[in-house]
């Protein structure tokens, strides 16, 4: 059956118990008692790993179809309202619930344009979404839903074409201005190293400075 025969179309509100951190979303059913609590990135994370009991579920208010559904919340879910910290949502409303992968993409885009263009016009509205996602992936990471990734290398080899790419890249910034220390020179006096640029080297050779480096054994 698809989303358009769906009986029941409704906005709901997902709680946190324990912190009062929500989450806004749209979904239709033909079962009120589905168990659906939301689908949010960082919610999922959530129920993953703590459950569905810390959480309540309220719905807000019904709709006749699929098209007010997304209209309702994209009204409700505002660039404002997921700047407010306890709020889970990361994107305005409007764009869930996708009939195919066309629909989707064109819902991203829409989506997409829209918050690039005030996060390109507008400097407080920029700063806020971008502490939002910090704080957002600091908890995500202190409730443990984000792991260091270490690649294992054991056992494996690089293929002739890789060492090759790795070779040149290698050699593009070990040789003239690519090398670090291109344009320096060591200098010693009194038992101390010194390095320095070759421009400035006549000046420190008038103030006793010679030319080279002290190996200390």
């Amino acid at each position: 059956m698809s989303r358009k025969q769906k009986l029941f179309h409704f906005i709901y509100k997902t709680t946190d118990v324990r912190n009062g951190n929500f989450y806004i979303g749209m979904h239709s059913t033909n079962n009120l008692d589905d168990g659906y609590i939301g689908s949010g990135t960082r919610l999922k994370h959530l129920i993953y790993k703590h459950g569905k009991d810390i959480f309540n579920m309220e719905i807000l208010e019904f709709l006749p179809d699929r098209k007010s559904l997304r209209l309702r919340e994209s009204e409700i879910v505002t660039s404002d309202l997921i700047l407010e910290e306890k709020c889970m949502n990361l994107k305005p409303g409007g764009y869930g619930g996708f009939n195919n992968d066309t629909h989707q993409l064109k819902c991203s885009q829409a989506a997409g344009l829209k918050h690039a263009e005030r996060m390109k016009k507008d400097d407080e509205y920029r700063k806020k979404y971008s502490d939002k996602l910090s704080k957002s992936g600091k908890k995500r990471h202190q409730e443990g839903n984000l792991k260091n990734f270490t690649f294992d290398w054991t056992g494996r080899k690089h293929s002739e074409e890789s060492k090759k790419k790795m070779s040149e890249t290698a050699k593009k910034v070990s040789v003239g201005e690519g090398n670090s220390q291109f344009g320096t020179i060591w200098i010693t006096k009194d038992n101390q190293n010194k390095k320095i640029k070759k421009d400035d080297l006549s000046t420190f050779l008038n103030e006793g400075w010679v030319k080279g480096r002290i190996i200390n054994k």
